[in-house]
């Protein structure tokens, strides 16, 4: 073999060799289908998410409880939670009608008039606080510190009179607060409807939730009935004041339940009760009981924690019924 001729030996053997790579690539490597990934399902994976509607009061959802609550139960479920507030009666009138699925009020005569009539199941009491009587600093009808029964009896016979600065503006929408101001005229020996209404320009019948009547009685320098809840989450922008704050007859008391009729879907029933037990669980006791304490140093609420003699209901059974 002469020198000249190497070189030429040894690139065919490269190009030998070259030639050998690719014809082995090509039989050896085949055509693989693309690779199929399942991704782990998310809760929004299986459809929208449930929607459930909570019929509530002024003077509850006023305070502000419930979109605080509301987070965290919707994480829990895996639903929407949707919060109309009205007073109870349009509250009882929309569930009656099928237009909710829970209802929580404040009104012991008007929910055992719904839960006997079989439209709800279920009710448990999760709450409470007191209902105040606040007016101008001033007290122009000099009822600070009187029974409330007494300084209602007060408020009426200066009114009637017409005595200056004596006014009083009424919910007058049926609503919890309502109901419970209309105990407090009869417990002072009063006829609503013929002592109280239309009895002179001194009693505003407002028509109106809690935080609007709150408002009309601050441009009227009048005297009104407010759960505490409600008047501490608009006190700042108030000039009243709480006047009559102490009373067994003050006490208000919040009650949840599902509500029932034939064509509620079970799975309805079943989320409805879900928030049952939610709202008096341990945790959301806890959190009841904490909220408004950063804000208003004060809770606007006390959670029942299981004083369920002292209200004559149930705060800790769990929401098992599903039928009337």
């Amino acid at each position: 073999m002469s020198k000249n001729s190497l070189p030429f030996i040894i690139l065919a053997v490269i190009a030998l060799l070259i030639i050998s790579m690719c014809f082995t690539g090509c039989t050896t490597t085949q055509s693989q289908p693309a690779a199929t990934t399942t991704a782990t399902p998310t809760p929004t994976d299986a459809g929208s998410k449930q929607k459930v509607l909570l019929a509530t009061t002024t003077s509850l959802y006023d305070t502000g409880l419930l979109d605080y609550l509301k987070p965290k139960f919707e994480q829990m479920y895996n639903v929407d939670l949707l919060i109309t507030s009205q007073g109870t009666g349009k509250a009882i009138e929309l569930a009656k009608n099928g237009d909710a699925d829970i209802l929580m009020v404040h009104s012991p005569s008007q929910e055992k008039a719904f839960i006997d009539g079989g439209n709800g199941i279920n009710p448990r009491c999760f709450a409470y606080n007191y209902f105040v009587i606040v007016g101008p600093a001033n007290d122009p009808a000099g009822i600070r510190n009187m029974t409330p029964e007494a300084a209602m009896a007060k408020l009426r016979e200066l009114g009637v009179k017409n005595t200056p600065g004596v006014m009083f503006a009424s919910r007058g929408d049926n609503s919890g607060t309502h109901s419970a101001e209309k105990g407090l005229w009869s417990k002072a020996k009063f006829n609503y409807t013929s002592d109280i209404q239309k009895s002179g320009v001194w009693y505003i019948e407002a028509g109106r939730g809690m935080g609007e009547t709150l408002q009309l009685a601050n441009e009227k320098q009048s005297y009104t009935l407010s759960d505490i809840g409600t008047y501490l989450a608009y006190k700042g922008d108030l000039d009243l004041v709480p006047i009559v704050d102490q009373g067994d007859a003050l006490l208000n008391r919040y009650t949840v339940m599902t509500v029932y009729n034939a064509n509620q879907p079970a799975e309805k029933i079943d989320i409805a009760n879900k928030f049952v037990d939610f709202m008096i669980s341990s945790q959301t006791q806890a959190d009841i009981g904490n909220f408004g304490v950063a804000e208003y140093g004060q809770a606007l609420f006390s959670p029942m924690n299981g004083q369920c003699t002292r209200f004559s209901c149930d705060c800790t059974s769990p929401a098992t019924a599903t039928t009337a």
